[in-house]
């Protein structure tokens, strides 16, 4: 029936071949299925390339809908868009057809408070009727050059099933490639004539998606293609070394000093009494007194501006604030490098070919012997340069010293003039990050709780409360923070009075005091009071109670210690009858110990949390859940308390 209405409305070979094919093995929750993909490579002899990709697709359940169309990300400088289609044969009703008349282009959604200018776009192509039974079908034909000697990808898996997956390479006479997969099993190619080769796979499982998973370019399998003209030059990079040596050409004329950028150092650094108060100077003026926007145009994705430039107009993007930076330190005579990194840890690792696939840049500063801190924790010890301490001026809420959890125990690419290697980004010690919170309360009769609270903000928990508040638009909004802390274990509460200390100095902690009161904090149960000792603050998590059993590796922020310590003066006319006994558990990756104790009447608890890993393999999925539930139930553990008579 689908057959003959498609044949009917003129709807294409290629899609009335897969509308009555079996559909690939798929769980009852799937949201539809791909039949058949097909791309199509064809080179030309000046390097031109030309794509078609097709895909058809079924549709299984509402939340399917999504896959009811096509949308490209691409280069305007780089690649022309030739035609898009789309056909919908629905399982009941007339089918549809439309073409690039309808599609909808737009500009990359923002990046950093949406600053951005540039030549990457994306097409749209929503196909109608994209309702559970029908099926969609897509085509894209584009034209590109690859100046930057980027491998074609090809993603095999989706976060779907895929019955049929095939992809065809067309390359001139004497042209062949190199073909490197992975997180996938190496499939060779069917050999279709001179310079014609074809790879297929079948029966993809589809991507399970877990929270706090790796990247997907971690994990979705893949193959990266580099295309190889005659005499055999590479087009691509063969070595981190090549990658290196590309971009230090980009940067050769970027960072010559002008007599204004010379002026600023000397201003900037005039009253620094050493040679590591000067570093903090300029890292500082670049840190916040250049603001984030991107422009990029053409070679303007990856090439910096002049750095001299960027001071005179006050704003760049990432790899600006470091050609910046870099060159104020060379004026002061601290030799300082660019290093290549991901906002996702790990999306590039040693397995990776050579690639330009990094999304942010920061600075590497080389320590001369004499400066020496404590302070100074992010800090790579590098067998040939020595000590390097990396810095990331686009972060505005992470002090000169420390790295944000996101770019901690990651690969990144370090670039100098002898070449580029990958190196591991240091974690930071575990006390510098989390809360520490203290609270002295007082219980009445009736069971109403209340008094003052003082926490102390760190590290990357500093620096979302800090955004936080800087985006806060008044008072109310400002006590958010507090209200979603005292949400998460309190029903009823009030929130008296609330105010933040230091919201704006990154290198020490923010400090927030409050007075809260909770009626009805403690239950009543005949002479009996119950009281949880651990008032408020939700260490545990939902993030392991899956039906599934983990597939991929936990990530976390970075390392984390948090500490709480309730003060409960008791109602003189009660007695303690019966505490919660003491938790203690260490896994290796966390720990958490909690104890409740009677102090002079005071029901005093106290508790350690510290998350020491930043990746968790999945076979240590059930010690992790197990740990969310043992800190669930000593969260609500009461203490009984018994009127005195």
């Amino acid at each position: 029936m689908l057959a003959a209405r498609a044949a009917a409305a003129g709807v294409p070979d290629w899609v009335r071949a897969h509308l009555s094919v079996p559909l690939p093995a798929h769980g009852d929750k799937t949201s539809a299925v791909v039949l058949y993909s097909e791309t199509t490579v064809n080179v030309e002899r000046d390097g031109k390339i030309r794509q078609l990709q097709r895909r058809v697709f079924k549709i299984l359940r509402p939340e399917g809908r999504a896959r009811g169309g096509a949308a490209i990300t691409f280069l305007t400088s780089q690649t022309r868009i030739r035609r898009m289609h789309g056909w919908c044969i629905p399982a009941e009703g007339k089918n549809y057809e439309i073409g690039d008349r309808e599609a909808v282009e737009t500009a990359l959604a923002g990046i950093l408070n949406g600053e951005l200018a540039g030549d990457v776009r994306t097409r749209f192509l929503q196909v109608p009727g994209a309702d559970p039974g029908s099926i969609i079908a897509t085509e894209i034909e584009t034209e590109s050059t690859q100046p930057y000697n980027q491998p074609i990808e090809w993603v095999v898996q989706d976060t779907v099933p895929v019955r049929e997956a095939r992809y065809t390479l067309e390359v001139p006479a004497g042209w062949t490639y190199e073909a490197t997969w992975l997180h996938h099993e190496p499939e060779e190619p069917t050999s279709l004539g001179r310079g014609q080769w074809q790879w297929t796979v079948t029966d993809e499982p589809a991507l399970l998606l877990e929270r706090r998973m790796p990247p997907a370019q971690q994990v979705l399998g893949r193959v990266d293609i580099a295309l190889i003209p005659p005499g055999g030059k590479f087009r691509g990079f063969k070595s981190w070394d090549a990658v290196a040596a590309w971009y230090l050409g980009l940067t050769l004329d970027r960072r010559e000093p002008s007599a204004a950028l010379k002026q600023r150092v000397a201003e900037l650094t005039a009253s620094a009494p050493t040679l590591l108060a000067k570093m903090q100077a300029l890292a500082s003026a670049v840190q916040s007194d250049i603001r984030y926007v991107a422009i990029e145009l053409g070679i303007g994705g990856y090439q910096p501006h002049r750095a001299a430039d960027v001071l005179t107009h006050g704003y760049g993007d990432c790899k600006d604030k470091a050609t910046l930076l870099t060159t104020m330190l060379a004026q002061i005579g601290v030799d300082s490098y660019y290093v290549f990194i991901n906002s996702a840890r790990d999306a590039i690792t040693q397995d990776s070919p050579a690639n330009i696939g990094f999304n942010h840049v920061i600075v590497a500063m080389r320590l001369p012997e004499e400066v020496q801190d404590p302070a100074l924790q992010a800090v790579l010890r590098h067998p040939r340069l020595g000590r390097l301490l990396l810095f990331d001026p686009t972060d505005p809420y992470t002090p000169f010293g420390r790295l944000s959890g996101a770019l901690q125990s990651s690969y990144a690419l370090l670039v100098t003039p002898d070449g580029g290697e990958l190196v591991k980004t240091p974690l930071m010690p575990i006390e510098g990050n989390g809360i520490h919170r203290t609270a002295h309360l007082t219980l009445d009769g009736n069971g109403t709780l209340h008094g003052e609270v003082q926490e102390l903000w760190l590290g990357d928990r500093a620096s979302a409360q800090r955004a936080a508040l800087s985006s806060a638009a008044g008072e109310a909004d400002r006590t958010r923070p507090v209200q979603a802390v005292l949400a998460s274990s309190l029903g009823v509460f009030d929130i008296l009075k609330a105010t933040a200390e230091d919201g704006q100095a990154p290198g020490h902690p923010l400090e927030w005091r409050y007075t809260l009161e909770a009626p009805s904090y403690a239950k009543r149960a005949g002479n009996l009071l119950l009281v949880r000792p651990h008032v408020f603050g939700n260490l545990s998590s939902d993030l392991m109670e899956t039906p599934e059993a983990r597939a991929y590796p936990v990530e976390f922020g970075g390392p984390e210690r948090d500490t709480d310590e309730f003060d409960i003066a008791l109602p003189p006319s009660y007695e303690v009858d019966e505490l919660p006994p003491p938790v203690d558990v260490d896994d290796g990756f966390a720990s958490y110990h909690s104890k409740t104790q009677e102090v002079a009447h005071v029901l005093r608890y106290t508790r350690t949390f510290e998350m020491r890993a930043v990746t968790i393999p999945a076979a240590s999925a059930a010690k992790l859940k197990q740990l969310y539930r043992t800190i669930e139930g000593d969260q609500r553990a009461m203490a009984v308390l018994k009127s005195i008579p």
